[in-house]
């Protein structure tokens, strides 16, 4: 019987940080399909020096803004979100 309720409280707890995972997140962030993210970066980086590095950055970048600039390089101004974003250095963070 004690094996019973120690099982049942357990699961009591997993199931409820599940649901208060969901009451907690912030609706008001909306991120693009990562499907999407992956193709567009996918044309993005295809000539990237450093693909691997490419495609995490840009895969970041899409993420949060949702576009991605067409072509390999350059044509920032079509997303203005991602040609803004900045590292710690104050270079472009978006490949």
């Amino acid at each position: 019987m004690k094996s019973v309720s120690v099982t049942l409280v357990l699961l009591s707890l997993i199931l409820s940080s599940f649901f208060l995972q969901y009451a907690t997140a912030d609706s008001s962030t909306t991120y693009a399909p990562k499907g999407v993210c992956d193709s567009k970066c996918g044309v993005r980086c295809l000539n990237a020096g450093v693909k691997d590095r490419c495609l995490k950055y840009c895969g970041l970048c899409c993420q949060q803004c949702k576009c991605v600039p067409s072509g390999t390089y350059g044509n920032k101004s079509e997303c203005p979100c991602y040609r803004d974003k900045l590292n710690s250095k104050g270079k472009s963070k978006c490949p």
